[in-house]
């Protein structure tokens, strides 16, 4: 449980008595309003509020529902939209001269080509896409490639999807355990594994499994050449050493078990592998709102938490930790209630958990020809889909003119 002492009288007692996740929050108090956006934030998803001798008791659900996730979700996306109102409608004429009306797509056979993010107008493409999706927007500290993956058998080759790869995260206990990690094998060995952190489709190739389709291309040969190129010759900034061989990709759903990672095989294959879930470690369940009053409060007190590397989940963290000891509530007991996400890996090299493990010193790769990869999509998962007439209709009922972020 979560205890936050209160004032009787106060407007945190009379937001308890209301327990409305609308409640609209006028303070001059800086503290107050902290704890006020926190209990807003709990009480969205689902959170049991009481209040004793002054005293307030939060219980969390034993589990989130998908659907609290996805509302949680949306408060994020709209406030980090709202955010970049005026650069996204700067931008998204040029998201819809990259998109193809449904009835072009519909005739299409589905030629994905990869295009590597290097120009300032590429990044800008995949900037306004990654809005599209319900989970916020954020980016990886360390190692980045951002891929946009286009229809070469359409004339002005739309987008069918994007996808990026970034720096693993240092410490997940449930891969860790899997792989047979300690402490220094990990440290040594991480920087041979990426995370893939954006990876969707758009409409209307979303109607189509182009999500599956993006799954197939990461684990291909090519998206492997790619990322050895990008980083050949690269020396690392804490090693000191070259390291661009990628053992293998780990992803993670928000939603547990994902059906976009479902039966994604090839050559008897899974290309991606349940392998535990995350502690549910983190500020996701917190709004930008909060975690701003947050900043502010310390602003206040004259307190200054560095971000040296960015606005990363670490800082936030940082801040939150900071915060909580000013307001004398337990921080790790907010911190560890975030939503938990099912973790997969996508092997590509047939010894990468040897690898991993330091028994082996050299990768011998799968071969999974993008070419390959992608007629079995299309025998597997496209024609089978094209037969159904209410995912025609979506598809055909897509116009790019009238695509919007929002």
């Amino acid at each position: 449980m979560l205890d936050i002492k209160y004032k009787s009288d106060s407007l945190i007692q009379q937001f308890i008595f209301e327990q409305n996740d609308d409640y609209l929050i006028q303070t001059n108090s800086p503290e107050e309003k902290v704890v006020l956006l926190i209990l807003r934030d709990l009480l969205r998803l689902g959170w049991e509020v009481n209040f004793k001798n002054n005293k307030i008791t939060i219980k969390p659900p034993e589990t989130y529902t998908k659907q609290i996730i996805k509302n949680s979700m949306d408060i994020k996306r709209q406030e980090a939209i709202q955010k970049k109102q005026v650069w996204i409608d700067d931008h998204i004429d040029l998201a819809r001269q990259n998109l193809a009306d449904g009835n072009d797509v519909w005739s299409s056979e589905v030629k994905p080509v990869i295009e590597v993010c290097n120009t300032q107008q590429q990044l800008d493409i995949f900037r306004i896409f990654r809005y599209y999706w319900s989970s916020p927007y954020s980016d990886y500290v360390g190692r980045r490639m951002k891929l946009i993956i286009r229809d070469q058998d359409l004339p002005n080759k739309p987008i069918i999807g994007i996808a990026a790869l970034g720096s693993s995260i240092v410490h997940i206990p449930d891969r860790d355990k899997w792989i047979g990690w300690d402490k220094p094998t990990r440290t040594n060995n991480l920087i041979y594994t990426m995370d893939a952190y954006v990876l969707g489709a758009l409409p209307p190739y979303n109607h189509l499994l182009g999500g599956k389709l993006i799954s197939y291309l990461i684990a291909s040969n090519e998206v492997r050449e790619i990322y050895q190129k990008k980083y050949e010759n690269v020396v690392t900034k804490i090693a000191k050493r070259e390291a661009n061989d990628l053992a293998c990709i780990f992803t993670t759903s928000l939603y547990g078990k994902s059906s976009q990672y479902n039966r994604v095989r090839f050559q008897n294959d899974n290309l991606y592998n349940y392998i535990g879930n995350t502690r549910g470690f983190g500020t996701l369940h917190l709004t930008d709102e909060t975690f701003d009053a947050m900043r502010e409060l310390l602003n206040q007190k004259g307190i200054i938490i560095n971000n040296r590397f960015g606005d990363g989940p670490i800082w936030r963290m940082r801040v939150i930790r900071t915060v909580a000891d000013l307001l004398g509530f337990n921080a790790d007991f907010l911190l560890r209630h975030s939503f938990q996400r099912a973790i997969y890996v996508t092997p590509l090299a047939k010894n990468y958990m040897e690898f991993l493990q330091g028994q082996n010193k050299h990768l011998e790769y799968c071969d999974y020809p993008l070419d390959s990869l992608v007629e079995y999509w299309r025998n597997r998962w496209l024609y089978k889909r094209k037969t159904n007439s209410a995912v025609k209709e979506s598809v055909i009922g897509f116009r790019k003119s009238e695509f919007n972020i929002g």
